[in-house]
């Protein structure tokens, strides 16, 4: 009787928010039982050490550590392979504050991001302060060119060129990451450029399955297996080396224990 009574009351919170439905369509069971769908053998993808991609891991990251921050270890990972002596040049979809260019930057002095423009991103009604974060960080770096654009309607071979490091991060629905990953491998990629996605996992032992199966799809059959998971992170990375790799286990017993020494210093958001 119990659970019929909250069925029935389920029923009828539907019923007057129709729109709920779409948290049940969205929800994390729904994305990975969709991904099972199409990917049944796949549980995760290998993971890496991040020490793999880099003889030398940097250990000073530059982070807000507020409520949209990359983790330091995201950014340590994007960092160390800027510091790979083949990459030159890096691209970002989607800049929030602009903490990963900023920190990659530090390396590369050819760094380009995209992002929506502060008008369209108003006419879609977020908030102003929330508008107005944007890049208030990186724009601090006149060596960085940002670009204004929706990657939905952008015409990515204008940008005519061909980029060592790509760092995923915008819309992260199915469909966007879907998109942006297709036009970068249609458009931005050589043979030996290496692309990092944001919030393949919500943390480092929780996989985001709707984004997980936007990167499969996205990359194609040829190109997973250059796929893998750096451990301590939410990112996953593409980049054509076989590296050693261990089997993602979401309960696995912690095997490193990271030291962190923060400082803090002010911050203006006006131009040095």
């Amino acid at each position: 009787m119990v659970k019929i009574n909250k069925f029935l009351s389920f029923i009828r919170i539907i019923l007057k928010n129709p729109s709920l439905v779409n948290l049940i369509l969205n929800s994390r069971i729904e994305a990975e039982n969709k991904f099972k769908e199409y990917y049944t053998p796949i549980v995760a993808l290998p993971q890496i050490d991040i020490e793999e991609l880099s003889y030398e891991v940097p250990g000073t990251i530059e982070s807000f550590l507020l409520d949209g921050s990359s983790l330091i270890t995201d950014l340590q990972l994007l960092v160390t392979i800027a510091g790979r002596k083949e990459v030159n040049s890096y691209l970002e979809i989607g800049t929030w504050r602009g903490e990963s260019v900023h920190n990659v930057a530090k390396l590369i002095d050819d760094c380009t991001t995209i992002n929506l423009s502060k008008k369209e991103m108003l006419s879609m009604g977020w908030n102003p302060k929330y508008v107005e974060q944007h890049g208030i960080l990186s724009g601090k770096n006149p060596k960085i060119l940002h670009l204004d654009a929706n990657t939905k309607t952008f015409d990515f071979s204008s940008l005519n060129k061909k980029y060592d490091l790509i760092f995923i991060d915008g819309d992260h629905s199915y469909e966007m990451v879907l998109h942006d990953t297709k036009k970068v491998f249609e458009h931005l990629v050589h043979e030996h450029s290496i692309v990092v996605w944001h919030d393949y996992a919500y943390n480092p032992q929780n996989i985001r399955y709707e984004v997980f199966r936007a990167i499969l799809d996205g990359t194609g059959k040829e190109n997973h297996p250059y796929l893998y998971h750096p451990k301590n992170t939410m990112c996953a990375i593409f980049i054509k080396n076989k590296l050693p790799v261990s089997v993602f286990d979401e309960m696995n017993i912690p095997e490193r224990l990271f030291q962190i020494e923060i400082k803090q210093q002010p911050f203006s958001k006006n131009p040095l």
